[in-house]
């Protein structure tokens, strides 16, 4: 979700449900380290609960990062070892580190000793020539002796070599079951699955075998789906979530963010799919790419806008 799930958005999202623990995008060592900690850190208090997504396979760096992200008091510090896009496998972390378990261990304990936050993983369930079920097991094993009680798997296997990240996310055939195995030969961790859930209503089916499911693109893609979350999964009541109602309260925050110099785009594109699956949905999404920019008050024609197809 790198690109995808900046503070903007998670704003945005935590307007949608509460109760949901939001991701940042995937931020490597090296950008925590020598770059802009502020502009890749800050986000607002409302965003809790947020969780820190780290990329990286050097235990001393990723607890320098851990550290550091104590300052700015995320939730949670996530490592990422699934990813499998061309960039992250140049850097020798993401999905190619499956085949490293010993070595996500040491850096799952440099991480915890750093810090009294969670440290989770988010993993597939192997990658290329693996055989998920001889090695997810093991995998597991080793990483959780290390201090981690918190996997989010993603069901399915990473092909580094032929696939595409695009195509990893599809093409592998999704194995739910090899989840569902893993939590009975773990039941002392917390089991979370990821890939192929677009309803969230259906998710629910799954926490009699695990302990949570996690979306990704759908929520970006269909963010009002989110607004069953509070009460499907937390049994409370969300009483803001009328579209018109979120779009005003967001409208503000963009309002204060223009002032601080941010690009009204970098906001704006984070609700393209507010109003997804209805009526107007389109003419929603075309009026935000090919009009807004030409307003003279982008921030009054949305809100405008927007009252005219809810």
């Amino acid at each position: 979700m790198i690109d995808w799930t900046d503070r903007h958005e998670r704003y945005f999202l935590r307007l949608i449900t509460k109760r949901a623990l939001l991701y940042t995008e995937m931020i490597t060592t090296h950008a925590i380290i020598h770059g802009d900690k502020n502009r890749l850190l800050d986000f607002s208090a409302e965003e809790h609960p947020v969780a820190l997504q780290l990329g990286g396979n050097d235990p001393t760096a990723l607890a320098h990062c851990t550290k550091i992200a104590d300052e700015w008091d995320y939730d949670e510090i996530n490592l990422n070892v699934g990813c499998p896009s061309d960039r992250v496998q140049q850097g020798a972390f993401g999905a190619c580190l499956m085949r490293e378990p010993q070595l996500i261990a040491e850096c799952v304990s440099a991480m915890q000793a750093a810090t009294n936050k969670s440290i989770t993983i988010k993993c597939r369930l192997g990658v290329d020539e693996q055989n998920p079920q001889d090695t997810l097991p093991s995998f597991i094993e080793t990483v959780a002796k290390a201090g981690c009680k918190i996997f989010i798997l993603h069901a399915r296997k990473a092909w580094l070599k032929g696939l595409s990240p695009k195509e990893n996310r599809t093409v592998p055939p999704l194995d739910y079951e090899l989840v569902f195995q893993i939590k009975k030969m773990f039941p002392e961790l917390t089991i979370i699955l990821n890939g192929g859930i677009t309803d969230i209503e259906q998710g629910v089916k799954y926490l009699d075998k695990l302990d949570g499911v996690m979306l990704g693109r759908e929520s970006y893609h269909n963010p009002y789906a989110l607004s069953v979350v509070d009460a499907l999964y937390f049994s409370e009541t969300n009483k803001s979530l009328d579209r018109y109602k979120i779009l005003k309260t967001y409208c503000a925050y963009m309002e204060q963010q223009l002032t601080r110099g941010v690009p009204l785009h970098c906001m704006t594109r984070h609700i393209l799919g507010l109003y997804k699956g209805q009526a107007n949905g389109k003419l929603w999404r075309r009026f935000i790419s090919e009009q807004l920019s030409h307003q003279a008050e982008p921030l009054a024609a949305l809100l405008a806008f927007a009252s005219k197809i809810t």
